[in-house]
């Protein structure tokens, strides 16, 4: 009596494609043979060494027109058993057709969406100018770094010929669906402290932690205004502000030695309205306030801040918000958060919106217990069936002659 898209559905969340061992190799062959049973031409690209983006495509009428890119990640973060109602990787379904499993949002959903959506637009005899391509990528959850990051620099990739692309976007509690048209750039910063050594019993002066504890402060200080600019701008989401967190802290070798170096891990996320030059100088003068012997270092520096147009007169998005006016969906238009493959697409220049279709569902990407009810999940299904048949229906654009 299941509806045969969640019974897939449910197939796809029992392949364990969890970090550190995803197995990739199973999620492939799993999605070759989706792809296979509805017709579409199937490419695998390894983009390093045990690291494969499988690629569906569905041949449009006219393949000189740019294509529409549907894009999704096979892994899936880390679980902590013990805090799981049901088993993360059985994928069940209770009384109330919740299904629970990690991938449930985020997301696994999506992808099988994108081809359930293919399957009935094939089996009403539909085509379109536009060519499809469905592309499956690894590692979206430990940085894409061998995943997309280096697909999009590969001849395979710039042969899809992309016009417009859509990744994932989150759960919205509300009625409202969230639309993500650009991305907050991450920064990871290490600062190192160096000062004078010695005994734990005296007043040393000039200490690494000292210094430290002026890094902190002006860090920390920061982190507070911004939060208290969330707090009282009611206008604000978390993509609109930068967030910063210190995440780790080392130095020492005993109780009793005084260290000559402690160092000081920050995740920064910063919004594209930010002037990253400035807030580099910004962060160079807490450094340099704090005293001698403090320097930063860079783990991760994404420079890019191209955002996806949202007026009305870009014709991919006057065909994505009409389709949605049409089904009465509200959008709320949000920078994302977090970080997700969209930044690599929009990087070499092609417009991504990140939208996941669930609506009145909690948030629960890396959390305990991530679920995702049935019917949010097929209705997801008939919107994208609704998206996909504008957007591969947009006219020729100037630049496609």
């Amino acid at each position: 009596s299941e509806n045969p898209s969640v019974t897939l559905f449910r197939e796809y969340l029992r392949i364990d494609t969890v970090h550190p061992k995803p197995d990739y190799d199973a999620a492939v062959r799993f999605l070759e043979r989706v792809g296979t049973d509805l017709g579409l031409a199937c490419q695998k690209v390894e983009v390093c060494q045990g690291r494969v983006v499988l690629i569906l495509t569905w041949q449009g009428t006219n393949p000189r027109l740019r294509s529409i890119l549907l894009n999704s990640h096979t892994d899936v973060v880390p679980v902590f058993e013990e805090h799981w109602t049901y088993p993360p990787f059985e994928a069940v379904k209770d009384s109330q057709g919740n299904i629970y499993a990690r991938g449930a949002q985020d997301m696994k959903c999506v992808s099988i969406q994108y081809l359930e959506a293919i399957r009935r637009l094939k089996t009403e005899g539909k085509s379109f100018a536009r060519t499809i391509h469905l592309t499956f990528v690894p590692d979206e959850e430990v940085g894409g770094h061998k995943g997309m990051e280096m697909f999009v620099q590969r001849p395979e990739f710039k042969a899809l010929n992309v016009g417009f692309a859509m990744d994932e976007g989150l759960a919205s509690p509300s009625d409202t669906f969230s639309v993500f048209y650009g991305e907050r750039s991450p920064w990871w910063i290490k600062v190192k402290c160096m000062g004078s050594p010695g005994h734990g019993s005296r007043f040393i002066s000039n200490t690494a932690a000292e210094k430290m504890h002026k890094v902190i402060n002006s860090f920390l200080a920061f982190r507070e205004s911004e939060k208290q600019r969330l707090k009282s701008d009611s206008s604000l989401t978390l993509g609109d502000v930068t967030s910063l967190n210190m995440t780790m802290l080392e130095g020492g070798v005993s109780f009793n030695v005084v260290p000559s170096e402690m160092a000081a891990s920050f995740d920064i996320r910063i919004p594209p309205t930010v002037d990253l030059k400035a807030f580099e100088e910004q962060v160079a003068t807490w450094c340099r306030g704090a005293g001698d012997g403090v320097t930063y270092e860079f783990h991760q520096k994404c420079m890019d801040q191209h955002i996806t147009s949202t007026e009305e007169s870009d014709p991919w998005w006057k065909a994505f918000s009409g389709v949605c006016r049409d089904m009465k969906l509200q959008l709320k238009l949000e920078i994302f958060p977090a970080a997700t493959d969209s930044r690599y697409i929009r990087a070499v220049r092609h417009p991504a919106i990140g939208f996941s279709p669930m609506n009145r569902t909690p948030v629960l990407l890396h959390d305990h217990n991530e679920f995702l009810n049935e019917q949010v999940f097929l209705r997801g299904i008939e919107i994208y069936a609704c998206l996909l048949t504008a957007l591969a229906s947009v006219p020729p654009l100037p630049a496609e002659g």
